[in-house]
């Protein structure tokens, strides 16, 4: 039976569906001698070769699906590898024998908190898509004066960059003087939006973290920089979220 070029190379490890298809598209990848294009399926038969390397036979089976969970602390970017040298996100995950861990989304160089990783590729592609509708929480301290009519304005949503950004919940968490602590909830990932929302209110972002992905929380023990690996209960709710 045949699958797509994609989701063979995902579940392998080798990137979420999304980060595939750009390889396909830049050339990256051959079947059988060839220049693998969109829409190409391939079995075990097929010859596939990604960045000169042959894809080998058991990694074209479904490995242990493993997930774990990374408090990312702030001033490291979110990229496999920087041009820069900086440190990376990746640089204190654990090493493995097969595939490679892909992120599911990203954090800003700025922004601390919770990142989660996988081994499977076509789950990650499935957790970052805007049509599974997954609660982000974020933990915000604000510059400036909050005023009832910006809570609401946020609340409707706010037109960014052609795209309509709201924040489905937005809860007080104290504070002092002209520096205060929110929590707000989101469905999508994109860009910045957290800091464009307030910015949009004439206010700046001084401290941003991620408390929270869907039902996942950061547990109090796991320090930044550090990472916590999802036991099976765990990583069921998540296949529950997208229907894995």
């Amino acid at each position: 039976m045949t699958e797509k070029l994609q989701k063979v190379l995902a579940r392998a490890g080798f990137g979420s569906r999304r980060e595939i298809e750009t390889w396909i598209v830049k050339g990256r990848v051959k079947v059988n001698g060839k220049i693998a294009v969109i829409g190409d399926r391939v079995d075990d038969s097929d010859k596939v070769v990604v960045d000169g390397k042959k894809l080998s036979p058991q990694k074209k089976t479904r490995h242990e699906r493993r997930v774990i969970l990374y408090n990312k602390p702030e001033n490291e970017i979110s990229s496999r590898k920087d041009p820069d040298g900086r440190k990376t996100v990746f640089d204190n995950l654990p090493v493995l024998k097969h595939g490679r861990w892909v992120a599911v989304g990203r954090l800003d160089i700025n922004t601390s908190g919770l990142l989660l990783f996988t081994t499977d590729g076509e789950l990650a592609n499935k957790l970052m898509h805007p049509s599974s509708q997954i609660e982000r929480e974020y933990a915000v301290r604000v510059m400036g004066d909050v005023t009832p009519a910006m809570i609401q304005d946020m609340h409707k949503g706010v037109m960014i960059e052609g795209n309509l950004c709201r924040f489905t919940d937005i809860q007080h968490y104290g504070g002092e003087g002209v520096n205060q602590w929110y929590h707000v909830v989101l469905m999508e990932g994109r860009n910045r939006e957290v800091r464009k929302l307030w910015e949009s209110q004439g206010l700046k972002v001084s401290r941003l973290k991620r408390v929270r992905f869907g039902p996942l929380f950061i547990p109090s023990k796991i320090s930044r920089g550090r990472f916590h690996e999802l036991g099976r209960m765990d990583i069921e709710k998540l296949l529950k979220l997208v229907s894995v």
